[in-house]
């Protein structure tokens, strides 16, 4: 199969196009800057020039190829309802150029906020509807077309996608305790998050890509909930700093905005996603990570 994977050289999807390329499948990498298409071109992927506001771009790949991965996202935290409108928009171009083809869309999406109070299954559905809500409402948006000849499903991430060399949000918690001088957790930090290694959650994402029917949501989780306090204290252990809690109305002086997320339950399950691909996570766990060194300093 030939790919067109949007967020190619990013931390997921870098990770991505390795595991396609190795599984025998051609890649088309979208990329917005020279330094990125190098290290596409270098993985052995194709390069298309492109970003999310550049919409033909999205459809061009698309269109000359046999399957989307849809991971690119502008997170820019100074302005989210920019974001959530670039998205929605990057997900109707696609989704429109595949109307009728059959061809599989894979879109990435997220497991905060799906069910609170307990671990969120791949049963609950998005409540993010209309552009005006989180990405857009990118997964319902996507799972429209499902009726229009359109394979679209739905890859959910949990929170922490990690490993060595990861700049998401452990990295920005362990930013915050070296800037602090303390490895802090919200609260009691019994509240927990879901987490999945680099490696298993690029599997994941070919496994849905050849294999999920239509309206599939897959969930990225090979740890279900890991108690906040856990990831504190391993990241104070790892960095010889004190450990210690903090109030919730402090969790975003401490670690600026990622400390809203610390402080949330995020945890969620992937039973459904595990029995219906054969999916078994065996990447290092998140404590391993952190242990090993991936969160320290550059």
């Amino acid at each position: 199969m030939r790919v067109f994977v949007t967020g190619s050289s990013g931390w997921i999807g870098s990770a991505v196009v390795d595991e396609l390329l190795a599984h025998g499948h051609q890649v088309l990498g979208l990329v917005r800057s020279d330094a990125a298409a190098e290290v596409v071109a270098a993985n052995g992927a194709d390069v298309l020039r492109g970003d999310l506001d550049d919409l033909d771009s999205l459809r061009r790949g698309a269109a000359q190829t046999d399957g989307t991965i849809h991971l690119a996202n502008k997170h820019d935290w100074s302005d989210p309802a920019a974001s959530n409108r670039a998205e929605r928009a990057s997900i109707e171009a696609l989704a429109e150029t595949l109307a009728g083809t059959g061809r599989p869309l894979v879109v990435s999406s997220g497991v905060a906020g799906l069910a609170p109070g307990r671990p969120a299954t791949e049963n609950d559905a998005n409540p993010s509807v209309g552009p005006d809500a989180p990405r857009g409402g990118g997964e319902n948006r996507a799972f429209d077309f499902a009726g229009q000849g359109v394979r679209a499903i739905a890859a959910r991430f949990a929170p922490t996608v990690h490993g060595i060399g990861d700049h998401g949000f452990v990295a920005l918690i362990a930013q915050a305790a070296r800037r602090t001088g303390v490895s802090a957790y919200v609260g009691d930090g019994e509240h927990a998050w879901a987490a999945v290694h680099r490696g298993d959650a690029a599997r994941l994402v070919r496994l849905g890509l050849e294999s999920a029917p239509a309206g599939t949501r897959l969930h990225a989780v090979g740890e279900e909930a890991i108690p906040t306090r856990l990831i504190a204290e391993a990241i104070g252990e790892r960095l010889g700093l004190p450990v210690a809690a903090i109030a919730p109305d402090e969790a975003i002086g401490h670690f600026g905005f990622v400390g809203r997320f610390f402080a949330m339950d995020l945890s969620a399950s992937s039973a459904i996603t595990r029995a219906a691909l054969g999916w078994a996570p065996g990447g290092p766990t998140l404590l391993e990570d952190i242990a090993a060194g991936g969160y320290d300093p550059a």
